[in-house]
């Protein structure tokens, strides 16, 4: 290992979307500020472009894009002290299993970090087991600790791993009161909802909103741009919606992008169906509405909001509402230590100690002698009929062994061969992208008929 003392660590964080790869460097930063972050994209669908990564601003001392199963077979385990996975549960149990068979027979080797991006709304014990095999699961507040736990050990799984935290981004000037103009931002999300109806609709309330009071100033805060991509796949871009709005949008409404923090600067409500973006919100003490116009289900992630004092509806909204938080649920969140009572705070400390844990258990195993090795809950013998599909996606056979015909195809990395590489790769994403957008919203539509 590079540093069994206390010296600066080196950290390889390995993303497959914008807004992870902002939560693994971000969290690598939290956990120890002085080291050397060598960043990884792994390649797909969600590859963050140039503009988003400069967006998210996580810097990196070297970024490169590359497959899983190049990352598996080139990682030294001797250069880096800690490896954050920050990718969609398969792909970190991809390489949970391809690191195990590279290192099996290894003294020595880095701590193995992995996590969540923002809300644990869905598929909770899918997206943990994959996770499973990590030497240390963040969990982003007291209340995902608690749950995390309790699926480890529902299938008899070791639980030592789960660690409480808190989201890595969170941060930003207090609230102090109404900007002028006045301004309302709704949070945009890439899935949620799903249906253009519900769509349409949310964004004319939106504009609705700005209609009723000319006064304010309404942002609708998108995630990317057309043609690109972030965590979730987005068929209908409310950009396409909007540009149909019957009567175009208001000249006090208007599409924005940008780093959230910095939209959150100037934000007065921020209204959402259930972003990541309320927490950021709530943080900072700023007046947060979580929508419930379209019911509170499951499938839109607002019943994580139970119990916030947040849920509230357009309605209320335009009539002049302000939701009022819960400081109970917020402490068990992790989120807002600014303005909630110290007896209530997570650890008792201000949001920095929310970390204390996790850089208290990296520097343990990090200065141990010996790390056991990597022992995924999933194997060959436990999900037969599972595991081998997930591996088999990053060129992995299902012992994590790189598939010949994977392996040996050489990366290519400069001249023409790169510009073909790149064109092809471009036209691939294009033509999902038509299929996302187009042709499998069509095929839905059909089968309704």
């Amino acid at each position: 290992m590079p540093s069994r003392t206390n010296s600066s660590p080196r950290v390889a964080v390995l993303a497959d979307s914008d807004t992870r790869w902002k939560w693994g460097a971000l969290t690598a930063y939290r956990i120890q500020s002085d080291i050397r972050l060598d960043g990884y994209l792994l390649r797909g669908r969600a590859t963050p472009t140039v503009r988003q990564l400069d967006e998210v601003g996580a810097r990196a001392d070297s970024l490169r894009e590359i497959r899983g199963v190049d990352f598996v077979r080139s990682i030294d385990r001797t250069r880096y002290d800690v490896i954050v996975l920050a990718c969609v549960g398969g792909a970190v149990q991809a390489m949970l299993h391809g690191l195990a068979h590279a290192w099996r027979d290894a003294d020595t080797r880095p701590v193995v970090v992995t996590g969540y991006v923002g809300v644990v709304y869905e598929k909770l014990a899918d997206g943990l087991l994959l996770r499973h095999g990590a030497d240390v699961v963040l969990a982003n507040s007291r209340h995902d600790a608690d749950r995390f736990r309790e699926v480890y050990r529902g299938v008899g799984a070791d639980d030592s791993g789960v660690v409480e935290c808190a989201l890595p981004f969170l941060g930003g000037a207090r609230y102090t009161g109404a900007h002028t103009p006045y301004t309302v931002v709704f949070a945009a999300q890439p899935s949620v909802p799903e249906s253009r109806a519900d769509r349409t609709y949310l964004l004319r309330r939106a504009v609705e909103h700005a209609r009723r009071h000319p006064d304010r100033e309404v942002l609708i805060k998108l995630r990317s741009k057309p043609g690109e991509h972030t965590t979730h796949i987005e068929e209908l871009p409310y950009q396409k919606l909007a540009a149909k709005a019957p009567g175009g949008l208001p000249a006090n409404c208007r599409l924005v992008y940008g780093n959230m923090g910095e939209v959150l600067d100037r934000t007065d409500l921020l209204v959402t169906v259930s972003s990541t973006a309320a927490l950021e919100s709530l943080h900072r003490g700023i007046p947060t509405a979580v929508l419930t116009d379209l019911g509170i289900r499951e499938i839109l992630g607002n019943h994580h909001f139970l119990g916030s004092g947040c849920l509230a509806s357009w309605d209320e909204l335009d009539a002049g509402h302000r939701p009022e938080p819960d400081p109970r649920w917020l402490a068990r969140q992790g989120v807002a230590s600014m303005g909630v009572p110290p007896a209530l705070k997570a650890g008792g400390g201000d949001y920095e100690s929310h970390f204390d844990a996790a850089r208290a258990r990296v520097t343990d195993l990090r200065t141990a002698d010996r790390l056991p090795a990597i022992t995924p809950y999933y194997t060959p013998r436990t999900a037969p009929g599972y595991l081998p599909g997930i591996l088999a996606r990053h060129g992995l056979d299902p012992h994590g062994a790189p598939i010949a015909g994977h392996a040996d195809a050489p990366e290519e990395t400069g001249g023409l061969r790169r510009v073909a590489r790149e064109t092809v790769r471009e036209a691939a994403r294009g033509a999902y992208r038509h299929g996302v957008q187009r042709v499998a919203p069509a095929i839905r539509r059909w089968g309704q008929l």
